[in-house]
């Protein structure tokens, strides 16, 4: 903090901010029934509004044409000592002289005022002398006077210039909000620049049209389809039906950094397609595949969601049906080994049960294997032999 205090260029800087800070203040509480009358002219103004000053004053007069112009007021820059020489044949009848003059005495202002008058055309005059000759030969004066300038030696025109500009887009504004001035509006006359081509800039601005669009017919062979591509120069050709309806487009990503892109831009990969509602309500799959045989080329179509899904759920039906095949299969085959294992028990179980009851049986059928079962029937038939 101590170095930002004992520093002299930002203790400077800030003693000229605060000076024309303080200069704007000194208008906003100035501001009266004048600056009413002002907009009051400028609105009613069935010309152009042409403002004019010299030195300093000039070039902030040329800032406030601009934006007097592209906020809906017809408006232009008329360097003074060019107007007496010969350039007042830019003014007409029906326009406002804006003139600007701290002093209110700059003789290449003043020699304006007779012919402006010849021609009755009403004088907007911003001064920082409302008793000036401007100030007495003009319809409406606003007071654009400042205590002091911002340069040490008060020559400069800094706080001055700074009021004049600050006061030119206060006009403006209340002007813009006047006449109900839009953003679309602003965007006729500011067509440049991101803004004007987010906003102004049309898909019809850039598309082609007629013969320019490559277009062939879906029976056509690959050599038609790349003359029609390299003869239009877009890198892509349509692909339509007899009826002229788009089928699908045949394309070549492009080159960048040297080398080869894999799939053009929106293409997904090639076994994918995405589902969405094209015209009429229909629902259409996108889908995109590389040509086999040639490297980098693709084939972008449209398909009905109806005639592409058809195939998939057959397949997934056929598919159920195989896996509940299996299920039941396995069931069976289950049950069959289930059955095979158990008849040896259930024959013993009837073979002791006829023994308690006093009916011996010679013996039983041998079961193969050598597991418990096999070795319980064998011992169950030596028993049955002993006794």
């Amino acid at each position: 903090m101590s170095e930002r205090r004992d520093n002299p260029v930002l203790e400077e800087g800030k003693r000229v901010l605060n000076i024309e800070a303080r200069a704007i203040e000194a208008l906003v509480e100035r501001l009266d029934h004048r600056f009413t009358e002002a907009v009051d002219l400028l609105y009613h103004c069935a010309g152009k509004v042409v403002v004019s000053g010299m030195g300093k004053s000039g070039l902030i007069g040329q800032k406030i044409a601009a934006t007097l112009a592209s906020t809906g007021t017809p408006a232009f820059f008329l360097d003074s000592a060019a107007a007496i020489h010969g350039d007042l044949g830019m003014l007409a009848r029906q326009d406002l002289l804006l003139a600007i003059s701290n002093s209110g005495e700059t003789d290449e202002v003043i020699k304006l005022i007779p012919f402006v008058k010849r021609l009755n055309l009403p004088v907007l005059a911003l001064t920082g002398k409302v008793q000036s000759t401007l100030g007495k030969h003009s319809d409406v004066v606003l007071d654009v006077s400042v205590k002091e300038e911002a340069c040490p030696m008060g020559l400069a025109p800094t706080a001055s210039t700074t009021g004049v500009l600050a006061m030119g887009d206060a006009l403006a504004i209340a002007l813009l909000q006047r006449r109900g001035f839009r953003q679309e509006d602003f965007l006729q006359v500011h067509p440049g620049g991101t803004l004007g081509k987010r906003l102004l800039l049309r898909v019809r601005d850039l598309m082609h049209q007629g013969d320019a669009i490559p277009r062939v017919q879906e029976h056509c062979v690959l050599r038609e389809a790349i003359l029609e591509m390299t003869s239009k120069k877009l890198g892509m050709t349509t692909v339509v039906d007899g009826t002229g309806r788009l089928r699908a487009a045949l394309c070549s990503p492009p080159a960048t950094a040297g080398e080869r892109v894999n799939r053009p831009l929106g293409v997904l990969s090639e076994s994918a397609g995405q589902l969405y509602e094209a015209d009429a309500g229909r629902r259409v799959f996108g889908t995109g595949r590389p040509l086999s045989g040639f490297r980098d080329w693709w084939l972008l179509a449209e398909e009905p969601a109806q005639e592409t899904l058809a195939p998939l759920l057959a397949m997934a039906l056929r598919a159920a049906l195989l896996g509940l095949a299996a299920v039941v299969v396995t069931a069976l085959a289950a049950h069959r080994i289930a059955a095979g294992r158990l008849r040896p028990l259930r024959d013993l179980y009837d073979a002791a049960r006829r023994i308690a009851r006093g009916q011996l049986e010679p013996s039983l059928p041998p079961v193969q294997g050598n597991d418990e079962i096999a070795l319980l029937t064998s011992t169950f038939n030596e028993m049955t032999h002993e006794l």
